[in-house]
């Protein structure tokens, strides 16, 4: 069996790619750029908004599954529109913050496969069974949980498949080094 604290070096290198890879599809590849659109009617839905609490709201709000039956509800469903708002804390984004929290999640996920894979794989492996391995965890680490964004709150599918081929860009990355770096 590997010992995790053998694995630290394609831990932290995999992270560092793996954000560079992010870097380069956001911003030289730019495909995720017309995942929003504008509202026609945006200053009047911020109007509406401002003063709202940061949270996660739907629209119409149902507060439980049998008031759905309610001829109210139906209309309000059928009338529109049905929506999943993320209100944010008002103010400038901070690009530091995020980009300091998108680094740890891949840290945490680099972390993770390295505790799957030292369990599931040996010493000495070939690069191509590590790379196997590794790439399937970190795929569904990185994009199995998208596709329930979709089904559940109506994220449109094709901003969700894009999501999903950057989950296998990310996997991949991971896969490729931990094969590369993997202890012989």
């Amino acid at each position: 069996m590997v010992s995790l604290g053998s694995l630290w070096l394609p831990i932290l290198l995999s992270t560092v790619f793996v954000f560079a890879a992010s870097a380069i599809i956001h911003m030289v590849l730019k495909y995720h750029n017309r995942d929003y659109t504008r509202l026609s009617n945006e200053d009047a839905v911020r109007a509406a908004l401002r003063g709202s609490d940061p949270a996660q709201y739907i629209i119409p709000y149902c507060s439980e599954m049998k008031a759905m039956e309610s001829p109210e509800m139906k209309q309000k469903y059928t009338e529109g529109p049905v929506a999943v708002l993320n209100v944010m804390r008002s103010g400038v984004p901070s690009m530091g913050k995020s980009l300091t929290q998108w680094f740890m999640f891949s840290l945490v996920v680099s972390l993770f496969i390295a505790y799957v894979a030292a369990h599931a794989i040996p010493v000495g492996a070939p690069y191509l069974h590590v790379f196997r391995v590794v790439g399937a965890v970190g795929f569904l680490a990185y994009a199995a949980s998208q596709v329930q964004q979709s089904i559940w709150w109506g994220k449109p599918w094709r901003n969700t498949w894009k999501d999903v081929f950057d989950g296998l860009v990310y996997g991949l990355v991971t896969a490729g080094t931990f094969g590369w770096l993997w202890p012989r």
